[in-house]
């Protein structure tokens, strides 16, 4: 069985996101979206939250599961049995970071990092943009989900 696991903080989810699970779903037999935790970072919504967006979003898709983790994103491949992980690139400041956090999980483990560019309608679109828009009172209607929608 082919599994990726789609590593992110999702706070929210956005339609980026959305294009990438869905595209990873024709890629791999599993897509598992894994929300880190970061006792560091100050989040918008619960991780309650967080998940519940996702899971309500892809209700209707067997090949999606969700789960929540800690810890280093490589070891939670070898928990779930995942040999790749599935990351989005919006621009080239994503590609020259996530190179680096790729080739770094490549020389500690034999986990292969696929990136997927995200699509033109999607590439502007980031999670904080979506937090800053709801700040301040924003129609987030064309960046996320229904199930973000639902929230307000």
């Amino acid at each position: 069985m082919k599994r990726a696991i789609f590593p992110g903080s999702f706070d929210p989810i956005t339609n980026g996101h959305y294009d990438i699970i869905k595209r990873g779903v024709s890629l791999f037999d599993e897509v598992i979206v894994a929300i880190g935790v970061n006792a560091e970072k100050k989040y918008m919504f619960t991780l309650e939250e967080r998940k519940k967006f996702i899971e309500e979003t892809f209700k209707d898709e067997p090949k999606v599961k969700v789960i929540t983790y800690q810890g280093l994103t490589i070891d939670l491949c070898k928990k779930e049995n995942a040999d790749f992980i599935l990351r989005g690139l919006r621009n080239p400041a994503d590609f020259e970071f996530e190179k680096a956090i790729a080739h770094t999980n490549r020389s500690l483990s034999r986990i292969e990092t696929v990136f997927l560019l995200t699509a033109a309608r999607t590439s502007y679109i980031s999670s904080s943009i979506v937090r800053d828009v709801l700040r301040n009172g924003g129609d987030i209607t064309r960046l996320v989900p229904e199930a973000v929608m639902a929230y307000k």
